[in-house]
């Protein structure tokens, strides 16, 4: 398997149909949301993160098949007054896990904030994932010693 990595074109239907296949598949495990994503939701998902002024997506391609995606907004860090990402989601599909996949789409994202002179990159991740976590443990994301509490408000 070779993996290559390159941005998604939301305006080609391929493209878009593969993010949303992609980020489906993500939210029915069990580290996602153990459920299909709303029809409603998936419909909003690509017109959405078009009209988003920071959203990139990436995948990580085998040949012609999208086998992952991150999809990342760019932000900024008021405490280092530089440029940030975030990667929002970073999703593998099952036949392709525990490859080097997720690694390799990271490090595309770390190179992009290099180049882009980001102060840094941020993830959220599930307590309970823990080979997501061992990755990006490898990947020195961290400190765990001082976590933050990620809430919502939903509208």
């Amino acid at each position: 398997m070779t993996i290559e990595i390159r941005e998604a074109d939301l305006s080609m239907a391929g493209d878009a149909q593969a993010v949303v296949v992609l980020l489906d598949e993500y939210a029915r495990h069990s580290m996602g949301q153990s459920q299909a994503l709303p029809e409603d939701v998936r419909a909003r998902i690509i017109p959405g993160l078009q009209r988003h002024p920071g959203a990139f997506v990436l995948f990580a391609c085998d040949g012609a098949d999208q086998i992952g995606v991150a999809v990342c907004f760019r932000g900024f860090s008021t405490f280092a007054g530089r440029p940030l990402i975030n990667v929002h989601d970073l999703a593998v599909t099952a036949a392709h896990r525990r490859k080097g996949v997720g690694r390799a789409l990271l490090e595309d994202v770390l190179r992009r904030a290099r180049d882009a002179g980001c102060a840094k990159v941020t993830l959220e991740v599930r307590e309970d994932n823990v080979n997501a976590k061992r990755l990006y443990e490898r990947m020195e994301f961290g400190p765990w010693s001082n976590p933050m509490l990620f809430v919502s408000r939903w509208l």
